[in-house]
């Protein structure tokens, strides 16, 4: 069903337009926006009125959106078509590529919304800082997002010291999160409760290195141009938890 309006408006298309002031008023959490939308892609203008805090906060509103099953009815074929000439995503998100984790789905985002590199254990390697220095300093993305989840396959191979091709060499790059994590209970893969507690910690030294190998981020951080945060994913809940 084609749901478009005259000269493109749609009403249906919240997430990071409505914290750039596109929508014109909203009700309740979940309800649908009252005025119109003018765009299904955020643009430059859109995405420069926009606050790290502002950005941030739409995210942590998709995720309620998402885990109370109320996401704004996208239409990507519109997002896609919008995009296609330029982009302004507003933030850059690291997580992992567990299939149960995809970052736009989970905070309810679009089609041109965030960049997102996925790599198993939310590790940042040399690509992923020169892709982030990218994204915020040439891009104008504002914010840094490190998401970990819950339950991680990769977390459980570093905990085990797991032997496997190229893995092996990944998964030696999170085992200081399992050695720097404090825990009194079974330091198991198989205790859930350490590997979520490894996987805080290893989003807490991503975020550390980030900042520490990148001299371009940590300016950007510095200036106030870009907040760099970590958050965890709950597989079980559909909560996004934004730490710090």
């Amino acid at each position: 069903m084609n749901t478009s309006m005259p000269g493109g408006d749609r009403p249906n298309r919240r997430s990071f337009l409505k914290a750039a002031g596109i929508v014109m008023a909203t009700t309740a959490l979940g309800a649908a926006p009252v005025g119109p939308v003018h765009a299904v892609a955020l643009n430059k203008a859109q995405r420069d009125k926009m606050t790290p805090d502002d950005i941030v906060a739409t995210m942590k509103k998709g995720n309620e959106r998402f885990r109370v099953g109320k996401e704004s009815p996208h239409n990507y074929l519109a997002q896609q078509k919008a995009s296609a000439k330029g982009q302004y995503p507003a933030a850059v998100i690291l997580s992992c590529i567990d299939s149960r984790a995809p970052a736009e789905t989970i905070m309810d985002l679009g089609i041109g919304d965030v960049f997102n590199a996925r790599v198993a254990g939310n590790i940042a390697n040399d690509d992923i800082l020169g892709s982030m220095e990218f994204a915020c300093k040439l891009a104008g993305a504002k914010v840094v997002l490190v998401m970990g989840h819950t339950a991680c396959g990769a977390i459980k191979g570093a905990i085990d010291n797991a032997q496997l091709g190229n893995l092996t060499g990944l998964l030696t790059k999170i085992r200081p999160a399992v050695e720097a994590t404090q825990y009194s209970g079974e330091r198991s893969s198989k205790n859930y409760a350490f590997v979520d507690a490894v996987a805080r910690k290893n989003v807490e030294l991503a975020i550390a290195d980030i900042r520490k190998r990148s001299a371009v981020l940590a300016e950007l951080e510095s200036a106030k141009t870009v907040k760099i945060v970590g958050s965890m994913y709950n597989l079980e809940t559909g909560v996004v938890e934004f730490l710090g």
